[in-house]
């Protein structure tokens, strides 16, 4: 378990729509956040190839298709999945505790 000091809280797993992303800024800090089956997940929500937001992409199972260019990703891995992009996206590990989602920003999710 990681010290609760290096967890970044981000908002109540209720907030998170199935099936879709949910953008969430903290101060200048923006990523996306899923829920893939009885899984949370959060990456970046700037797609690595241009100005997309993936949480606006669409999702199908783990894979978020950008939707600027239509590159994907795998949400729990950070890896591409379709091209043009050519750079995995950043994962974060994912914490939940009492109904709410936290983030280290230091450690990427285990896949």
């Amino acid at each position: 378990m990681t010290p609760a000091n290096r967890l970044l809280p981000l908002c109540d797993t209720a907030d998170v729509p199935v099936d879709e992303g949910l953008q969430v800024a903290v101060d200048d800090f923006v990523v996306a956040v899923f829920k893939i089956g009885d899984r949370y997940c959060v990456i970046d929500d700037q797609c690595t190839h241009g100005p997309g937001l993936l949480s606006e992409g669409d999702v199908d199972g783990e894979i978020v298709e950008c939707n600027f260019h239509h590159g994907a990703f795998n949400i729990r891995t950070g890896e591409v999945a379709a091209p043009p992009c050519m750079v995995p996206i950043r994962t974060y590990h994912v914490e939940v505790r009492d109904g709410r989602i936290y983030i280290d920003t230091e450690r990427p999710a285990e896949p």
